[in-house]
């Protein structure tokens, strides 16, 4: 008995390469077959990054963008809430220097009845890890099952965990050829990764913190606002509503860069104290989540300060087997900065810090690196700030001092002190809706 023939595949890679490559558009079937050859090992991947640049080179129309993150989403499972009997709505962050904001956010909108399913990641290179963060806390776990997560979500309301291995996994394996091909910095496939996932989980709505300047992935304002209007597109072509925050990310967020310690300022956050930037951009975030789940006139900072936030905090940390009383992991060894002269912090840029919290042990260099949970900085003063000479900057600390010396060899030149004090500029510059921005 002969095997029968497989039937011939409608596409050829090489036709759909050219297409793109000439600065054409790809037809909607032959993009969908592309993705799905992809992912059953028939395009090769000579031949999907040659594809990924010219994306790169060429880029890709709105449409051509929804269809394949359409396809990535359609290469694993959906997930979906509507069993709760409660609205839900995500954040994502692009990821910034000390930006513990999830950690206070999603007990924040789960205060007000709202389930917030935060699938979240682990850090790499000068951004940190909300699950790292996390795993600070004695006990807590990151991985938790698909029914685990839907009956947290309604009991606590708040989840934050890893996502599942189902979910697109088409884009984990076009990530892994964008990464050494010199593709990652195409527009279209960053928004069709991250919206693939965050469509996939199944949120009624999501909320982007789009984060450029020094510590950001994005530098550039202008390539950040294209990021995040091409997002918000996404989101609105697939039926869940999308808005995007563009964030200040030139200086670190808050006053701590590492784990344990950015827990540690998270707890003062929902305790109704806590730095300043945090707290205003937690709000802002919070403020437009609540607005996407139907209650625009919710007063988020109220629940700051009354303990309801806590409550929903200590309810999530416990039920992810944490205990949210425990003692939190402390450096050894420390070593503090302090300003050689009077004057005015000028600047603190955030990818130095971020860099130097890394090889300090906080992040890793590779995905399966361990990370320090005590290892990290804590700034004293923020750019805008008036110092004396001897005055503490920031501490960097760790289990001991052998990563000390290339941690301050990396922050040589990393802020200043002058005799005036520098401009401040927002923390969000603009909000993006549908196809407009709207500056607030």
């Amino acid at each position: 008995m002969t095997d029968m023939p497989t039937a011939p595949e409608p596409f050829d890679a090489v036709d759909v390469i050219r297409a793109k490559r000439d600065g054409g558009r790809v037809p909607e079937d032959a993009l969908r077959w592309m993705v799905d050859a992809f992912t059953r090992g028939y395009v090769a991947d000579a031949q999907m990054s040659a594809f990924a640049m010219a994306v790169l080179l060429n880029g890709m129309e709105r449409d051509e963008i929804r269809v394949m993150t359409d396809a990535m989403i359609a290469s694993g499972e959906r997930m979906r809430f509507a069993g709760l009997g409660k609205p839900t709505v995500d954040k994502h962050s692009t990821g910034g220097v000390g930006d513990k904001i999830t950690l206070p956010l999603a007990p924040l909108v789960a205060a007000f009845g709202v389930a917030v399913p935060q699938l979240s990641g682990r850090g790499l290179g000068h951004t940190g890890g909300t699950l790292d963060k996390l795993e600070s806390i004695p006990g807590w776990r990151a991985a938790l099952s698909n029914d685990e997560l839907t009956a947290q979500l309604r009991d606590v309301g708040a989840v934050i965990c890893a996502a599942g291995s189902g979910l697109a996994p088409a884009d984990k394996r076009l990530y892994a050829l964008r990464d050494v091909t010199g593709t990652v910095e195409a527009i279209p496939l960053i928004a069709s990764s991250i919206m693939s996932k965050k469509i996939a989980e199944g949120t009624d709505a999501l909320v982007l913190d789009v984060k450029f300047g020094s510590g950001a992935f994005m530098k550039d304002f202008e390539r950040a606002s294209e990021l995040a209007r091409t997002m918000v597109e996404l989101g609105t072509d697939s039926g869940v509503r999308t808005i995007a925050l563009l964030t200040d990310m030139d200086t670190p967020l808050g006053l701590t860069i590492g784990n344990a310690n950015e827990v540690r300022e998270s707890v003062e956050v929902l305790a109704g104290g806590g730095p300043a930037d945090v707290v205003e951009l937690t709000v802002a975030l919070a403020r437009e989540m609540l607005a996407l789940a139907g209650q625009p006139d919710a007063d988020v900072a109220e629940a700051l300060r009354d303990g309801r936030a806590m409550d929903a905090w200590r309810r999530m940390i416990t039920a992810q087997g944490g205990d949210p009383d425990a003692r939190l992991p402390e450096p050894a060894e420390t070593h503090t900065v302090t300003a050689p002269s009077d004057g005015f912090v000028t600047r603190m840029a955030a990818f130095e810090f971020g860099v130097a919290a890394w090889r300090l042990g906080a992040g890793r260099a590779r995905a399966d690196d361990a990370v320090l949970h005590e290892a990290g900085i804590d700034l004293h003063v923020k750019p805008g700030d008036r110092v004396v000479a001897g005055q503490p900057l920031f501490t960097i600390g760790g289990p001991d001092d052998s990563r000390f010396g290339r941690a301050l060899d990396t922050l040589e030149g990393a802020w200043g002190i002058g005799d005036a004090a520098p401009e401040r500029s927002a923390l969000v510059r603009e909000y993006v809706r549908g196809d407009e921005p709207l500056a607030r």
